[in-house]
């Protein structure tokens, strides 16, 4: 493997320069020396040690990131935006699966931090969370919460309004003109369901329906979940004549299960859900769904990062981004056929 020498002997230059082209610093080089240099890097096919690299500038130039299953599209789509974010400024992403188990999830976190990333992102899972202790000593490490809620001192928080974006949800489901309302959640005692609960039980509150009288059961956020609570809330002749499904991959499994039932969506029950995953403009019918900002809940997430990178004195923060209401055939609302994505581009 070429060397730092060997560039150097190459381009006819000192080490000192080599290292001041390769860091883009900390003095200026001279633009035909600097060429020099990067022609001898090119030829000689140099790579820069980065064990040596981040011993040197105490950075590892990478982020951590442990999610509850990256089987999930909603958290395959949220990995890729941080991913895509964190490359664009030189950062490159590890990435762990705690497969909903807390023993798997701080293993994950203690490897994370035993390769020194430079900081850490942490969409927890539902359970006692054994780490945080752990990683409350780690005060050195910038740390983040994403999604879902998490006393974790010295951490940001960076959410999606889930009760604000609930509300609208029911409140459009509402505006169609259901009367009974049902909800098929995620499992209890985990933010995002609580949140969505609440969304769901403010807006039938506001419109003068009683909560208790429409059907509520947690599952967890999954499409053989949701197609299991579906069948079961669907069965009976007297079932809701709506339904606000907590996220898009549990609404998935419940339109599985109205066509097996003959329940028509729209017609006998509309269905609006949560997430906005690219798979749910392909449904039959599309799903009307409220948008998590994908792009802007993981360029929040890398930005707060690398600032406090830069300035570990920056003060924590808690970040709420909105939803938005994507309107289609499972609530009533005319269905896009074909392309979604391409719609207004044809014309």
């Amino acid at each position: 493997m070429a060397t730092r020498r060997d560039v150097a002997r190459l381009a006819g230059t000192s080490e000192a320069l080599v290292s001041y082209v390769l860091n883009n610093g900390p003095r200026r080089v001279a633009p035909a020396t600097r060429e020099r240099i990067l022609a001898a890097i090119d030829e000689l096919g140099y790579r820069p040690n980065a064990v040596a690299r981040s011993l040197k500038t105490s950075r590892t130039m990478t982020f951590g990131l442990v999610v509850p299953d990256n089987s999930n599209p909603f958290f395959a789509e949220l990995a890729r935006v941080i991913e895509d974010v964190g490359f664009a400024s030189g950062y490159t992403m590890l990435l762990g699966n705690a497969m909903g188990d807390d023993a798997r999830e701080a293993t994950y976190i203690r490897t994370l931090l035993d390769r020194r990333v430079d900081g850490l992102i942490v969409v927890p899972i539902r359970g006692p969370h054994s780490w945080v202790a752990e990683l409350s000593d780690q005060t050195a490490v910038p740390r983040l919460v994403l999604d879902r809620e998490l006393e974790l001192p010295g951490a940001t928080q960076v959410l999606t309004d889930n009760e604000g974006g609930a509300y609208q949800a029911v409140s459009h489901l509402l505006g169609h003109g259901r009367e009974r309302i049902g909800c098929i959640a995620g499992l209890e005692g985990v933010h995002p369901t609580v949140d969505r609960v609440a969304g769901w039980r403010r807006a039938l509150v506001e419109a003068g329906r009683d909560p208790g009288n429409a059907p509520l059961t947690h599952v967890p956020f999954g499409r053989a979940d949701g197609y299991r609570a579906g069948r079961r809330m669907l069965a009976d002749a007297g079932h809701p004549d709506a339904l606000f499904v907590a996220s898009d991959e549990q609404a998935i499994g419940v339109l599985r299960a109205a066509a097996e039932l003959g329940v028509r969506v729209p017609d006998d029950v509309a269905v609006c859900a949560f997430d906005g995953i690219d798979g749910s403009e392909y449904t039959v019918p599309a799903l009307t769904t409220m948008r998590q900002p994908f792009e802007d809940l993981g360029r929040s997430a890398v930005e707060w990062l690398l600032a406090k990178i830069a300035d570990p004195a920056l003060p924590v923060r808690r970040i709420t981004h909105p939803t938005t209401l994507i309107a289609r055939g499972s609530c009533g609302c005319p269905d896009p056929a074909g392309d979604v994505s391409m719609i207004g581009k044809r014309l």
